[in-house]
């Protein structure tokens, strides 16, 4: 059962309780231990904390053995952003993919079976699916994250991961609300700006919102993001117009509210996250997300003297903070509770199948199968933070799996179209590239590449914007490893 230690006050296991931090390491810290016994009701996995199915089932065996309730979450959207399988790729393809099939019954099923293995590892909230309408082609942060660019697909998609998430007992938290997908700007770098009037917001950016409300979302993340059309002055993660005003009362939101990471520069970088942390639950934020890069216990001891001494101040109301740490223990007790189908069977190959239908391929009826190992060259973009430096992507090891002697590179900027000729010699040229549309650079390479090897093969596996000008060109619509596998594939004529 749970304790809390004795002499914990009220308020202080309150300010802990909506507290979501994470930590270094494959194992349970001791200050991580101790903070569940004195209130901590959530705990935020990351890649470093992640090695295999069987140390993450030990890891949040161990978590619950200090709190029977705590919410093991973590940002697990398969395709370009995964967790649980951080070192190898996905299994599972991503938004993109999906809403390039656009089977809402695939959706559900994939969701379901990511929840399903979450659930196995003990894992109970996922900071998933992405609602976020890629409105704006040059977005540098949602692209193939996001299901499209049509408001309906989005949202009919967006319901239906939420429906198969939370069928395998997994909380979903769809984000990042109010929409993150007509932005220019990076908000892990700094605080984009959506200049928008109010139609445009409510028929494109909030119907895939509305869509997960009604299929019953656990959680809601907020975007840091200035939406002058709704607040002027405030983000939305620090906005009460934009989270109680708008949120919970226009669009009748009852569940967790839940704020993109507070390192982040556009809140980090404007407000600080003592100070944000503080804004955020008086806006109506309920449960604050911390620990992408501050991941130790000064943070923790920080943000809750913080709040309590906030309320002390009078700059928080107490009641506020009681309902949010309330609406976090809701979410914990249906989480502990929640029939799953973690026991049941599994479908191991789904996720290859539905990368497969993602497909979109130019040129195949006229193209002769590989049957000698190619030189793959990776015209490789600066990596999305969301997705990580260390998530392996491409072609390169799928095709060295079905045509070995398969060689490869890594390639980048105003040369990279010469260096990859030189690198490659006499062999067949893949091209691998991510969202050619957003790097000159890449298309350059590329028209380098072609002008010299008409017969370059050419995979896209961002978000397939550019006109396609290879004699075969595979859109994968995202980057994890079944992408790629699929992409081989056809390449290799399997």
């Amino acid at each position: 059962m749970t304790t809390l230690a004795s002499g914990t006050d009220s308020l202080t296991r309150d300010a802990l309780t909506v507290l979501q931090p994470g930590f270094t390491g494959t194992t349970a810290p001791d200050w991580l231990l101790r903070r569940l016994s004195e209130g901590l009701a959530s705990v935020g996995l990351f890649g470093r904390n992640i090695t295999s199915p069987e140390q993450l089932a030990a890891l949040t065996a161990r978590l619950r053995q200090e709190r029977d309730d705590v919410l093991v979450a973590v940002d697990e959207e398969g395709g370009d952003v995964t967790r649980l399988e951080v070192h190898t790729g996905s299994s599972f393809p991503g938004n993109h993919a999906l809403g390039a099939v656009d089977d809402v019954e695939l959706t559900r099923n994939v969701a379901l079976e990511l929840g399903r293995r979450l659930a196995q590892c003990g894992v109970n909230l996922d900071w998933a699916p992405s609602a976020d309408v890629n409105s704006n082609p040059g977005n540098p942060v949602i692209g193939v994250r996001s299901f499209g660019a049509d408001p309906e697909l989005v949202a009919r998609h967006t319901a239906a991961y939420v429906t198969g998430l939370q069928s395998a007992g997994v909380a979903a938290c769809t984000k990042h609300f109010p929409g993150h997908g007509d932005t220019a700007v990076d908000s892990h770098h700094a605080l984009p700006r959506i200049d928008v009037d109010h139609r445009v917001l409510r028929e494109r950016d909030l119907a895939p919102f509305r869509a997960a409300i009604d299929a019953g979302t656990k959680a809601v993340m907020s975007a840091h993001i200035l939406v002058p059309a709704l607040d002027p002055d405030r983000p939305a993660t620090l906005s009460r117009r934009i989270l109680t005003d708008l949120l919970r009362g226009e669009l009748g939101y009852d569940g967790l509210i839940v704020t993109d990471g507070m390192e982040m520069r556009a809140i980090a970088g404007t407000y600080g996250i003592e100070r944000g942390s503080v804004l955020a639950i008086a806006a109506g934020a309920d449960a604050i997300c911390v620990g992408g890069g501050l991941a130790d216990d000064e943070t923790v001891r920080r943000l809750r003297d913080a709040l309590v001494g906030a309320v002390r101040a009078g700059e928080l109301p107490e009641e506020r903070l009681a309902d949010a740490a309330a609406r976090v223990r809701a979410l914990a007790r249906w989480a502990a509770s929640a029939p799953s189908c973690a026991a049941g069977p599994a479908d191991e190959e789904i996720g290859l199948r539905a990368a497969r239908r993602a497909l979109r391929i130019t040129g195949g009826e006229t193209f002769t199968p590989l049957t000698e190992p190619p030189y793959v060259a990776a015209l490789t973009p600066a990596a999305n933070i969301a997705v990580g430096d260390e998530t392996p992507w491409g072609v390169a090891a799928e095709l060295a799996r079905l045509l070995p002697g398969t060689r490869t590179g890594s390639f980048s900027g105003e040369d990279a179209g010469r260096a990859a000729l030189e690198a490659a010699g006499d062999r067949r040229v893949v091209a691998v590239v991510r969202d050619e549309h957003r790097h000159p650079w890449m298309s350059s390479a590329l028209d380098t590449l072609l002008a010299a090897r008409p017969d370059t093969i050419v995979v896209e596996m961002g978000v397939p914007q550019a006109a396609p000008r290879a004699l075969l060109h595979i859109a994968t619509h995202g980057a994890a490893r079944v992408c790629g596998r699929a992409a081989a594939e056809v390449i290799a004529g399997v």
